[in-house]
């Protein structure tokens, strides 16, 4: 699938800056892929993208050959407000990272006592200006502090869900907290979409869950569903995005309608 499009043929859609939380409390559900991938995907629709690392397993960071010696300045770091964002920005061909380190997997207990701890990042973010037109944020699989500052720094919310049997399981706790951060932290921040992941349609238990999470969030769901696709899997240890390694795969097909998707729905 060729990819290349013009700046002028898309970026009319684009009114500012845009911070978008990827969330789910569960593991494995495709959160970093989902992250990484949009982002190449709204890059090469011409848009300038920054990636945030929230996770302490530092995935997405490692995915992108960002190794734990060049990790001496990373998002901690911006949390203890012993750097600016700016300082720790590093390039990839497709956007822009704020990486994370095992020292992340610290800052919630470091961070505890400190005054207004929920706005850290968002007021850390500040520093960026207008620099980019989407800023994309992988959280962490908990709904903890770290999470918690994703969300009250984001517009928007975008829920990874697996085309699994207990997907919905343990979801009521994610959508409390959204409606404690609405409420308390964040009036702004909305839910911009549901995303399914790992989908098999040659499998009737994927196609039943994916049907009971659209009767659940209705138009919530995007169309798009990613699908099950060994280059997706494939690509992190390569270090590439999915345009990079396999440009004709499902997942490089998925992941641009996705990112267009996204860029539509503002």
């Amino acid at each position: 699938m060729k990819v290349s499009i013009s700046v002028q043929q898309e970026k009319f859609y684009q009114i500012e800056m845009r911070k978008i939380a990827f969330t789910n409390q569960k593991g494995g559900v495709g959160k970093t892929t989902t992250t990484i991938n949009t982002g190449a995907g709204l890059s090469k629709m011409g848009y300038k993208v920054l990636l945030i690392d929230m996770d302490p397993q530092a995935n997405l960071t490692y995915s992108l050959k960002i190794h734990s010696s060049k990790l001496n300045k990373n998002i901690y770091h911006v949390l203890k407000g012993e750097l600016k964002a700016r300082d720790i920005i590093m390039s990839h061909s497709d956007f822009d990272i704020l990486p994370a380190s095992i020292e992340l997997s610290g800052s919630e207990m470091e961070l505890v006592n400190e005054p207004a701890r929920e706005n850290i990042l968002k007021d850390a973010l500040e520093d960026l200006g207008d620099d980019y037109d989407f800023v994309l944020m992988d959280c962490p699989p908990n709904l903890g502090l770290l999470t918690l500052n994703a969300f009250t720094a984001s517009d928007e919310l975008i829920i990874v869900l697996q085309s699994e049997y207990l997907a919905l399981h343990g979801l009521s706790k994610l959508m409390d907290l959204i409606k404690v951060v609405q409420k308390r932290l964040n009036p702004n921040l909305k839910v911009e979409g549901i995303v399914c992941t790992l989908y098999d349609k040659r499998k009737n238990l994927n196609r039943e869950v994916v049907g009971h999470i659209r009767d659940y969030f209705g138009e919530k769901v995007f169309d798009t569903v990613i699908r099950d696709n060994v280059a997706l899997a494939e690509a992190p240890s390569h270090h590439k995005t999915i345009f990079e390694y396999d440009g004709e795969s499902y997942g490089a097909k998925d992941y641009m309608m996705l990112a267009k998707e996204i860029r539509n729905g503002y």
